[in-house]
């Protein structure tokens, strides 16, 4: 169909696996599943409810007539009931007790909260296989020197292993958060209407403890330890909430990295991968545009934005129920999820084949090497007898010289032969004064960090989920 708008999200960017979480077929199947778990754990409590009931519907869990079901939602206007109606012309002798003392948020919020911990196992697992290919980077260039740069302005040294720990540490960061997110995630349970259980507590004749039980048995057949405590018709939207500032904060860390990759594209030290048939721009054939950090940067503006949706949902919510939540949370929860995913392929492939010139890092650093030497030649001077006050302003002097020399006339930078020169350094020899120019005096312990980061920080998760590892190649759409 190319006459309808297809979300980009869909037909470009994200992964098959995360579609289907968020699919029709997994959302509905899911609600037959929960109505599975609630008749079942009603005969278990004694309700006239059979096992050829329970059985029936275990039997149709996945046959869903979704055009009966979308004449029924078109009589109806309520998708639920469509779906009992649906279910229940499947299950004939099932149809009786479908949704029995449930209200629409029973499978509404129970599958929103199981799709979510789904789907947030499969980023936790994107996230492994981005560290463990940022891994083998910072290892391999743990002690390639390259300039650091604060305000983008050239400062100390640092290596370019060292700088990939500092993607991989907010990497980490954000593992933490989502596996926080994934063990604290508690089904909305069985609470009705305005969150009482008055219609429970009536099919049970005032039994409480059934009343709890019936939510401990839905919970466990889900795979969940625990229901919230007290909720109103829903479960409080603030859990949304959560979980996409969990996205966000995984956004914010991958755009950081790619906006440093395209500063570091247009230096020419470090690029992404670049494929031997790939057209850069329609107009400029020499062009090596960072198009694919640039969609990582694109795609996490998006969900740090989407990120708001639930906020306000959450804020708006009037006392037990309302519902301007439905509409948005249709979209904003699977969209931040879909792009999350897209990301985290995006991020995956870039990691696994960046391009590193050395020979251009190199010349950079000799470029600035004789300013960031300059302390120590000052150190080195005043040890020989030197005046450190003295000698201080003789090398403001000569930077300002050897920069005029680099910015107004284009000349590579001199300082060391000013200094070489001076009568004031006439106690250092030229070979000493070039002695302080080997870029390995200046990384301190960058390659020791990263072999530390890796061992103690990165390694124990990559063997946590080793499993996240097996056979995993990123391949992108577009």
């Amino acid at each position: 169909m190319h006459d309808r708008y297809e979300s980009p999200l869909s037909s470009r960017y994200a992964s098959d696996e995360m579609q289907y979480i968020f699919s029709p077929d997994k959302k509905f199947s899911t609600w037959r599943r929960l109505w599975v778990a609630l008749a079942r754990a009603e005969m278990e409590l004694g309700l006239p409810v059979t096992q050829e009931q329970v059985d029936e519907l275990e039997a149709h869990l996945t046959d869903i007539d979704y055009d009966k079901a979308a004449a029924y939602e078109k009589k109806l206007r309520h998708d639920v009931m469509a779906h009992v109606h649906t279910y229940g012309e499947a299950c004939p002798k099932a149809m009786p007790i479908i949704h029995l003392g449930a209200t629409s948020c029973y499978v509404g919020d129970n599958t929103d909260v199981i799709l979510m911990r789904e789907a947030l196992l499969l980023v936790r697992d994107k996230l492994v296989q981005v560290l463990a290919r940022l891994a083998e980077f910072a290892e391999q260039y743990k002690a390639l020197p390259t300039l650091g740069f604060t305000h983008f302005q050239p400062a100390q040294l640092v290596t370019v292993g060292k700088r990939a720990t500092l993607w991989m540490n907010e990497l980490l960061m954000d593992l933490e958060e989502v596996e926080h997110r994934i063990a604290s995630l508690k089904l909305l349970g069985s609470k009705g209407t305005t969150g009482t259980q008055a219609s429970f507590l009536e099919l049970f004749e005032g039994d409480h403890e059934k009343c709890r039980a019936l939510e401990r048995k839905i919970a466990a057949e889900m795979g969940f330890d625990a229901v919230v405590p007290v909720s109103g018709q829903t479960y409080s939207r603030k859990m949304d909430y959560a979980v996409l500032s969990t996205l966000s904060g995984i956004a914010q860390s991958a755009s950081k990295f790619a906006t440093d990759l395209r500063l570091l594209c247009h230096l020419k030290e470090v690029e992404e991968p670049f494929e031997k048939n790939q057209i850069g721009s329609s107009a400029m054939p020499y062009k090596r545009n960072p198009m694919r950090c640039e969609r990582i940067c694109a795609l996490a503006r998006y969900v740090m934005a989407d990120a708001v949706n639930p906020a306000v949902t959450a804020s708006a919510q009037w006392f037990e129920r309302t519902l301007d939540d439905s509409a948005n949370k249709r979209l904003s929860v699977p969209e931040a999820f879909l792009a999350v995913d897209a990301i985290l392929s995006i991020y995956a492939n870039v990691a696994g084949g960046l391009v590193v010139h050395e020979k251009v890092i190199e010349r950079h650093v000799r470029e600035e090497l004789p300013f960031m030497a300059s302390e120590n030649i000052l150190m080195d001077a005043v040890k020989r007898g030197g005046n450190r006050q003295e000698l201080h302003e003789r090398i403001r002097v000569l930077s300002q010289e050897a920069g005029a020399n680099v910015k107004d006339c284009g000349l590579s930078n001199n300082l060391i032969e000013l200094i070489a020169a001076d009568p004031a350094f006439s106690m250092l020899s030229r070979e000493e004064l070039t002695a302080h120019l080997e870029p390995a005096r200046y990384i301190g312990r960058c390659p020791q960090q990263v072999e530390d980061f890796l061992a103690h920080d990165v390694q124990p998760v990559l063997e946590r989920y080793a499993a996240a590892l097996q056979g995993k190649e990123t391949e992108l759409k577009v």
